[in-house]
Parts: structure tokens; C-alpha cells; sequence
């Protein structure tokens, strides 16, 4: 039996983004309740990687996605917003000042306005064609997330992939996995040019093998036991890497669901939004985050900090219709109830 809950504002999207507007619509006494698909706060950071250091949040010079996510439930602990999470919202009626969500639990909120920061959306991992993929992925010998280094301690490791990701965990797992070995389809990796520069490094070096230009080709093992992973080059020779653990990591695959069929401006499956307001083109509708576009967007998570803090302005007027709302910096009113 879903719950009926009325609100100010409904955040769709509980990651960094969704939490820093709880802390927003909070300053302005506005309140919300947070809807996530995922049974825990934090988005990506969560569930994807929770001990991989972010570097570009102003004033930490680095700091793990757990953390941050931590840091940002400690910010909007004075507010206590709702919560309904394990929640996919499937259904938005109404208008401006009257909507009402439905979720695929029976839930219904009546808010006044609603912030999508879904991030990439309803995510899941763009899975490799291997025979026999799910048997290894049942047992955790294939994995797209990493949530504890410590669970590759001593495990021969192969990573797959040319992105950041990929990059990134093969530089983090060293000193910890018995070994690692790299397959990208060519020498050049799509990941920062920093980071892709200290795994060329670490690979002079022997912490870290390259396997190029190979691509994968299949999984060796019983049981769910992973012994080998098979390999082909551009020529379709073979070859096997001694493996416990294969992480590939090939992107997300990014779907909206439900929101898809809101009726919301849409650019290649990310919501068009006005730049000074982040509202959608559907009035009271406001996306922010990975999730929203428009001329000079950048995909950072500073980025959607500041877009909360501007949905969260516009959307004051449609709370409070009768209330000047003046500005004020938060060192002068402090936080409210605090």
C-alpha cells in the first residue's frame, strides 16, 4: 500500500544533485520529499563508486564519493526531507502549483513543483555479448561497480574498456589485486589525459599490463568460477588472461523511463531546460544535474549544485505567490531551526 504524501516540492533523483536542492528549497523554507529508484541516497556516487575520489567539489582538494554523499545528508539533517526510496515515479498529472506524482509502488505526492535530477536516468551497465556472462555475474566473478577495493584484494584482475573508469580503477587497484591487466581495442583511451598518462606510467613500470589492441572474446570457468578471460585481436587471434575478477566497464545505458512521456522538451534522451531558471518547457517541471541541458552545459557536479540553487529561487514564488522573496547570503541568516 503506497503512501499519500503532500509536500512543497518533489525531488525525483536522490544523488548529490537531489540532495544539495533538499539543502536549497530547505534555506528557503520550502519543503520536499526525495523520490530514488535506488534504496539508498547518493545516485551514482552510491552505486557505482563509493571509494573513488572526486576532485573538482570546491574546498576539498579530494574527496570520495561516500564521503561527499555523507558530508551532503549532514547539510539537509536540519530539514528532514521525506524520503521514499526503492520509489520509480511512473506518473505526473496536474500543473503548476497542483501536481501529483504516482510511483510503482502506489505511492501519490501532491507537491507544487517538482525537480527532476535523475542524473543519467534509470542507469545500468552496457553489458559485453559473452556466452555464459550471467552465471559469472551471479557470482561476482564479472562486475560493473566496485563498492570495496578490499573485495579484489589478492584477485587477478582484468579491466576492459578506454574510458575514465576503466583508467581510474586499474590505477586505484594497485597494491591491492595480485594483478591487473588492461584490454582496450586501440592505445589511445578516452579517460582524462592526466590520468590516462600516470597509467602509461604505471605500466612502464609494471604495476599494470597492457593488452592492445584486443578486445573481449569470452569467459573460461565453471561453476561460476572465473579462471581466464579470452581475448581477440583486430585479426581475430586469441589469446587467455589468468582471471578471478573481470570488470568492464563500456558506459551506462541511459533510459528515463516514465519521464520520457511527461511531455517535457527532450535532446538526445537529456531535458531541455531554460539556463537562468532550469525550468522544463512544461511550467512548475525544473530538471537539474546530468539530466538537464542547454547552451554551455557542462556535466559537473558543481554545476548542478548551482542549478539546484537556481530551480530552488524560481520555484519560491510558486510556493510563496504573496512573498517577496530578498536574498540573503547564507553566513548572515544562517541556517533556519539551526
Amino acid at each position: 500500500m503506497g503512501q499519500v504524501i503532500e509536500t512543497d516540492v518533489a525531488v525525483v533523483g536522490a544523488g548529490p544533485v537531489g540532495l544539495f536542492a533538499a539543502f536549497e528549497l530547505g534555506m528557503l523554507k520550502l519543503r520536499c520529499v526525495l523520490v530514488d529508484a535506488l534504496g539508498e541516497v547518493g545516485g551514482q556516487c552510491t552505486a557505482l563508486y563509493p571509494e573513488k575520489p572526486i576532485y573538482d567539489i570546491p574546498a576539498h582538494p579530494a574527496i570520495e564519493a561516500a564521503d561527499l554523499v555523507a558530508k551532503l545528508e549532514e547539510q539537509i539533517a536540519p530539514f528532514a526531507p521525506g524520503r521514499l526510496l526503492g520509489r520509480r515515479v511512473e506518473t505526473l498529472s496536474g500543473a503548476r502549483g497542483a501536481f501529483v506524482l504516482g510511483t510503482d509502488q502506489g505511492d501519490e505526492i501532491r507537491c507544487k513543483a517538482v525537480i527532476v535530477a535523475a542524473g543519467a536516468g534509470a542507469f545500468g551497465p552496457n553489458r559485453p555479448p559473452l556466452a555464459g556472462l550471467e552465471g559469472f555475474e551471479a557470482s561476482g566473478a564479472v562486475q560493473y561497480y566496485v563498492k570495496r577495493r578490499e573485495d579484489l584484494r589478492g584477485k587477478r584482475v582484468v579491466i576492459a574498456g578506454g574510458g575514465d573508469s576503466a583508467v581510474d580503477w586499474a590505477l586505484a587497484l594497485r597494491g591491492v589485486a595480485a594483478s591487473i591487466q588492461v584490454v582496450h581495442r586501440r592505445a589511445k583511451f578516452r579517460a582524462a589525459p592526466e590520468t590516462a598518462g600516470q597509467l602509461d606510467a604505471a605500466a612502464a613500470r609494471g604495476e599494470v599490463e597492457m593488452v592492445i589492441p584486443y578486445q573481449l572474446h569470452g569467459l573460461h570457468g565453471a561453476g561460476g568460477v572465473l579462471e581466464a578471460v579470452e581475448v581477440a585481436d583486430l585479426d581475430g587471434n586469441t589469446k587467455r588472461l589468468a582471471a578471478d575478477v573481470l570488470l568492464p566497464f563500456f558506459g551506462l545505458s541511459m533510459d528515463l523511463g516514465a519521464i520520457a512521456g511527461w511531455g517535457l522538451g527532450l535532446e538526445r534522451n537529456h531535458v531541455v531546460v531554460a539556463p537562468a531558471t532550469c525550468e522544463t518547457d512544461v511550467a512548475g517541471v525544473f530538471a537539474i544535474g546530468d539530466v538537464a541541458t542547454y547552451p554551455g552545459k557542462l556535466k559537473l557536479i558543481l554545476q548542478g549544485f548551482s542549478e539546484a540553487a537556481m530551480a530552488a529561487h524560481a520555484i519560491h514564488p510558486i510556493v510563496f505567490p504573496e512573498t517577496a522573496l530578498h536574498f540573503e547570503y547564507s553566513t548572515t541568516k544562517g541556517v533556519p531551526g539551526g
